[in-house]
C-alpha cells in the first residue's frame, strides 16, 4: 500500500525521501498495518460481532438483517416486538439458511444462558461477559470505534483551530502575536483536567460535547508550534519574493508558508491520537465519559476494579487492547518523527 502511494501520489522529492525513511523502519510499517486492520475490524464490527445474521434466506425470501430492521410479523411472529433471529426455525427442506457473524453477540445484549454476571470466558463468550452479561469481546471491538472517533475528532478540530490561530500570530506578528500568546498562556495555565471533569459533570456527556470540551483546551500546543514556524518562514527569501510579485496574504500563507510548516502537524499527530484514546478511557473509567450503555474500554476497566478478584478477564482484555493500540501508535509516531528529521540519512 505504501509503495502504491509513493508511486502514484507522491511527486515531491523531499516527500519521497521521508517516505523511504519511514519504510526503512519495519516495526513502524507493521504497526501501521496492524492499526489499519484493527480500525477496519472495528468500523465493520457489525459483520464480525452481531446478534443478527449478515444475510439469510427464510421462507423463500432473502433478508439482510445486518442492514435493515424487520418487524417480527415479517416472520409470522406476533408474540414478540423485537425480532430475535436465534429463535427462528430454519428448515432445510425449504432451503432456509443464515450466514451469521463469527461472534454472535452485539455489545448491548445480555447472555441469558449463564448463571452469574460477570461470567468467565466460554465458547459462547470468548472474552467472558461483564457485570450485565454483555459480551466483552463485542464491547471491546465496538468500543475502539468510539475511542478512535473521539480521538480523531479532537485531533482534527483542535489542530484546525490551533493552526489557524498560530498562523495568524506568526504571520502578522506585532500586537496580534503578543495578544495571541497571552491568550495561549491563559489557557495553558488552567487546570485542564479539573475543568474538563467539572464541565462534563455539569452537562450531560455525549460524543460531540466531549470532543468540544477537549478541543477547547487542546489547541494551544499546536498553535505555539505553528506560530514558531510562521515566524521563521515569513522572513525567508521565497516569501519575500512572493510579496514582491504582488501575491496576496492568503496566497502567501497557504501556498508558500503553510506547506513548509507541516512538520509539527504530521509528526505530533500519531501521539495526539494515542493521547485522545487514553483520555477517553480515563474519563469513561471515572464515569464521566460516554453515557451507558455505550461500549467503552474505560467502562470495562471501571467494572474490573469492582470485580478484580472474581473476574480478572475484565482487567486483562481491555488493558491488553489499550496497550497494543498505544504501542502501535507510538511506533508509528516515532518513525514519522525520524522520517522528518532533516539530519537523518536515507
Amino acid at each position: 500500500m505504501i509503495g502504491l502511494i509513493e508511486k502514484y501520489f507522491v511527486t515531491n522529492e523531499l516527500t519521497k525521501k521521508r517516505l523511504k525513511r519511514f519504510k526503512k523502519n519495519k516495526l513502524a510499517v507493521y504497526s501501521l498495518w496492524a492499526f489499519l486492520i484493527l480500525t477496519l475490524f472495528s468500523f465493520t464490527a457489525e459483520v464480525w460481532s452481531n446478534s443478527k445474521p449478515i444475510v439469510m434466506k427464510y421462507d423463500q425470501k432473502i433478508y439482510f438483517p445486518i442492514l435493515f430492521d424487520y418487524h417480527p410479523t415479517e416472520f409470522k411472529r406476533d408474540d414478540i416486538y423485537v425480532m430475535d433471529y436465534r429463535v427462528l426455525e430454519f428448515q432445510e427442506n425449504r432451503g432456509d439458511w443464515a450466514a451469521w457473524p463469527i461472534n454472535q453477540w452485539d455489545p448491548y445484549e445480555s447472555n441469558k444462558f449463564v448463571d452469574i454476571y460477570p461470567s468467565a470466558p466460554t465458547k459462547l463468550n470468548v472474552f467472558g461477559t461483564d457485570d450485565r452479561g454483555r459480551d466483552v469481546f463485542s464491547r471491546i471491538l465496538y468500543g475502539f470505534r468510539y475511542s478512535l472517533s473521539y480521538s480523531v475528532g479532537v485531533w482534527v478540530l483542535s489542530y484546525l483551530l490551533g493552526v489557524i490561530i498560530g498562523a495568524i500570530m506568526g504571520y502578522l506578528g506585532g500586537f496580534s502575536d503578543l495578544f495571541g500568546m497571552r491568550v495561549v498562556e491563559i489557557f495553558e495555565s488552567m487546570p485542564v483536567t479539573l475543568l474538563l471533569l467539572t464541565m462534563i459533570a455539569v452537562f450531560s456527556p455525549s460524543m460531540s460535547l466531549l470532543i468540544l470540551f477537549s478541543v477547547l483546551f487542546g489547541w494551544t500546543g499546536i498553535a505555539t508550534y505553528m506560530r514558531a514556524e510562521f515566524l521563521t518562514l515569513r522572513k525567508r527569501e521565497f516569501v519575500e519574493g512572493a510579496k514582491a510579485l504582488g501575491a496576496s496574504h492568503w496566497r502567501i500563507i497557504f501556498k508558500h508558508i503553510f506547506p513548509n510548516a507541516l512538520t509539527p502537524i504530521i509528526t505530533f499527530s500519531p501521539f495526539v491520537v494515542a493521547g485522545g484514546i487514553l483520555t477517553l478511557a480515563n474519563m469513561d473509567y471515572l464515569g464521566l465519559g460516554l453515557q451507558a450503555p455505550t461500549p467503552s474500554w474505560g467502562e470495562l476497566l471501571n467494572q474490573a476494579q469492582k470485580y478484580f478478584t472474581i473476574a480478572e478477564w475484565l482487567v486483562w482484555y481491555p488493558s491488553l487492547f489499550l496497550v497494543i493500540t498505544m504501542v502501535l501508535l507510538i511506533n508509528i509516531g516515532l518513525a514519522v518523527r525520524d522520517a522528518f528529521d532533516s539530519k537523518a540519512n536515507i
